[in-house]
């Protein structure tokens, strides 16, 4: 690998981890920001035990919300034999990501990460399509970003209604006045309260750290993979034989179903699975171990796997495809078995981004605090308010990192902490300036990081 390449290697790493630290103090101050306000916890203390169990819930949480960032921008279909035309990739992404995110909070907004990264993402993978040599179409998994989309359109309406469902269920199981009211100046509530809070701010902090830490892992993947594609396209920990007999029976229960139903797409994603089965298996013949297959040939093994596994699903989703209740049962097991020779990430890559995290969480989170607990109602916000919306937030992000779909804690906890408001004294209670402003932001972070990135990556494809 030559110097100057290594040099962007460096870079594009460190601009991840900058994207996450940004990440940190961005969103993490919706977790501190009830303890805080409230008199629960110390600044110091509580960005601290936050930043904590960021990095656990990173270290804990697994990849599937990583891969769905890596899957939604196919690498596959950008990587070439230019390799700086990957790094034109990278840098446009993580710079768009880290300037927007950078803007919203030097406005004390609390926009969302989650959306900056997936405008930024599909804003490259439509510049994609208007490169003279392409003759493919756009690069997005339009699959992968309609439910991603759905994902970041549900979130704050979800919030938002449990919310209010929680404050309901708040006045009824507690009757202790104490809890609806504005904290006091300089003055700690009961310990009940604050350790309710402290549960609450805890578990907000892990599941951020489960889902938006995936998304920087995610983000490092597909740095490695676009830069280093023969190094990092499989897990050299995979045996390639048990993998091999994975796609051969996933071949086979395909060649089971009867194709005079197909129609064209099914007839494509039926001789893409056939085509790159076969190639698969003579490519590996003899070859136990990723090591002992060429450097050069691995990224085209990598294709294989992707281009197998996703048409078979393709084919499964489909109704012109008829396959019995057990083969259809043993096709998912396969695939999602086949897959883990290219959706996994280095344990130094977890932990890398695990810290980034963590420290961002420690610093920054003042401008965040203030709009959470002052200017989203015309009430200062309470006890029950603050516990409330942690609790639904919470919920919601541990669910979505369960089936590894990527959401934003911002919406989450900035919507429970509206739908809070409103339960007390309607939506008379809102500030209306502060709202609007949310909005705002919510609205024009798709296509303002969408547009930024896509003129970067068209901007850097020229010059690198």
């Amino acid at each position: 690998m030559t110097t100057i390449l290594i040099v962007f290697l460096v870079i594009c790493l460190v601009l991840a981890c900058a994207f996450e630290f940004v990440n940190g103090f961005h969103d993490t101050a919706n977790a501190v920001a009830t303890v805080i306000y409230t008199n629960s916890m110390k600044p110091t203390v509580a960005v601290v035990y936050s930043g904590i169990l960021n990095f656990i819930g990173v270290m804990t949480g697994g990849i599937a919300v990583a891969m769905g960032i890596v899957n939604l921008l196919p690498v596959e279909v950008l990587v070439d034999s230019n390799v700086y035309h990957g790094i034109a990739m990278i840098l446009a992404l993580l710079l768009s990501a880290i300037i927007w995110n950078l803007g919203t909070w030097w406005f004390g907004l609390p926009a969302s990460s989650s959306h900056t990264l997936i405008g930024s993402i599909i804003g490259i993978g439509l510049a994609f399509y208007f490169l003279p040599d392409n003759v493919g179409g756009s690069a997005v998994n339009w699959d992968k970003a309609k439910d991603t989309g759905l994902a970041l359109l549900i979130s704050p309406l979800a919030g938002f209604t449990a919310a209010i469902l929680m404050m309901f269920i708040f006045k009824r199981l507690i009757k202790n006045e104490i809890i609806y009211k504005e904290p006091i100046p300089g003055k700690m509530p009961p310990i009940w309260i604050r350790m309710l809070l402290w549960a609450t701010c805890g578990l907000v902090s892990f599941f951020h750290g489960q889902n938006d830490g995936q998304k920087g892992v995610g983000l490092v993947m597909m740095i490695l993979i676009a830069i280093l594609p023969a190094s990092f396209s499989l897990d050299s920990e995979v045996n390639l034989q048990s993998t091999n007999a994975n796609i051969t029976l996933i071949s086979n229960i395909i060649s089971t179903t009867d194709t005079t139903q197909f129609g064209k797409e099914e007839i494509k994603y039926f001789n893409n699975v056939k085509a790159h089965a076969l190639h698969f298996s003579e490519a590996t013949a003899g070859k136990l171990t990723v090591e002992s297959v060429d450097l050069t040939k691995r990224f085209e093994l990598r294709k294989d796997i992707v281009k197998i596994t996703k048409s078979a699903e393709k084919l499964l989703n489909s109704s012109n495809v008829a396959i019995s209740k057990n083969n259809e049962k043993v096709l998912k097991a396969e695939i999602k078995l086949a897959k883990k020779l290219v959706e996994y990430a280095p344990s130094w890559v977890i932990i890398m981004i695990s810290v980034s995290l963590g420290l961002g969480t420690m610093i920054g989170w003042k401008r965040i605090v203030k709009t959470i607990g002052e200017k989203i109602g015309k009430q200062h916000m309470s006890y029950a308010q603050g516990a409330s919306a942690e609790i639904v937030a919470a919920m919601g992000i541990g669910v979505a990192s369960a089936y590894g779909v990527p959401v934003s804690t911002t919406h989450m906890l900035s919507s429970g902490i509206m739908g809070s408001m409103v339960a007390k004294k309607g939506l008379k209670n809102l500030q209306r300036k502060t709202i609007t402003s949310i909005f705002l932001a919510w609205i024009l972070t798709l296509p303002v990081t969408m547009i930024l990135s896509g003129s970067l990556f068209l901007l850097f494809r020229a010059i690198l």
